[in-house]
């Protein structure tokens, strides 16, 4: 099946936030591993200084950069490979009434007289009440989204993907609500009602803090898409059988040094990377 496109999605952790030389160092490495991978669509989230948005503009030369723009201090870089007609939009709706949230990034992409929506997400992180509200306030404004996409009931090429920050929610009155749980209400929500699936990943952990963190790896970013969708599979690292969304990064190197020296490096994310294919069920 031929390829309709490829997308790297990438929390790097407070990207161009600090200067000097150890800064520069670390936005040439994750420019040349962007390179190294050639995504014909790429998002990094947590973008914090302007200097990236330069690096990246000399480093990546056959790309069109588009970046999120408000009052929040972290924002979302989007790239298009020059060649590829693209039409991006910030959506504030996703900031869910908060000034200082991040804004969805939305990238309509036409490839061979077809549509394909992406919403890039970062979503609100903490497990107190309040960040689990919120965060479960955006999952379902994206979710609900693909019926505004779609077209006299034939539905949208659209998925969504990003640092979803399911964390769970911490309750004060013993009615903890956990991480897996979390996920599984968005799934329901995402299936029953707007034929939307979450993407299975090669490997479900794709944050880790390094070997001296007292929190364990977890599972912070997602993808979810139209479920007649289809994608390439990549060989799954956690068990036998093939998924869609190939996780990059640490998961492949050693836990211990070997791990701490990549996330100090480039971030405690790993990429998330899949192929989109033309062609349905």
């Amino acid at each position: 099946m031929k390829k309709a496109y490829s997308l790297l999605s990438w929390n790097v952790e407070h990207f161009g936030k600090s200067k000097g030389p150890a800064t520069g160092q670390r936005r040439r490495r994750i420019t040349q591993t962007i390179i190294e991978t050639n995504p014909d669509v790429l998002a990094l989230y947590e973008v914090e200084g302007s200097e990236v948005f330069k690096d990246f503009v000399r480093y990546l030369p056959g790309y069109t950069f588009h970046i999120t723009e408000g009052p929040q201090t972290q924002e979302v870089l989007v790239g298009v490979k020059s060649g590829i007609t693209a039409f991006f939009t910030q959506r504030v709706s996703f900031k869910s009434g908060l000034e200082y949230l991040r804004p969805g990034a939305l990238l309509t992409l036409t490839i061979d007289g077809n549509y394909y929506p992406i919403l890039f997400l970062h979503l609100k992180s903490s497990d107190d009440p309040r960040s689990f509200g919120l965060r479960d306030d955006m999952i379902r404004r994206a979710i609900k989204f693909s019926k505004v996409l779609s077209m006299d009931e034939i539905p949208a090429n659209y998925l969504f993907i990003g640092d979803l920050n399911t964390m769970g929610m911490n309750y004060y009155y013993d009615r903890d609500i956990s991480p897996k749980t979390e996920l599984r209400r968005s799934d329901r929500y995402a299936g029953q009602w707007y034929g939307l699936k979450r993407l299975e990943k090669t490997y479900e952990k794709s944050w880790n803090n390094g070997s001296d963190s007292s929190y364990d790896p977890a599972n912070l970013d997602h993808c979810y898409a139209a479920k007649h969708m289809q994608f390439k599979t990549y060989p799954n690292k956690d068990r036998d059988g093939q998924s869609p969304v190939d996780v990059r990064g640490w998961v492949d190197l050693s836990a211990g040094a070997q791990q701490d020296k990549w996330i100090e490096q480039y971030s405690d994310h790993a990429m998330l990377y899949l192929e989109v294919q033309q062609g349905t069920d």
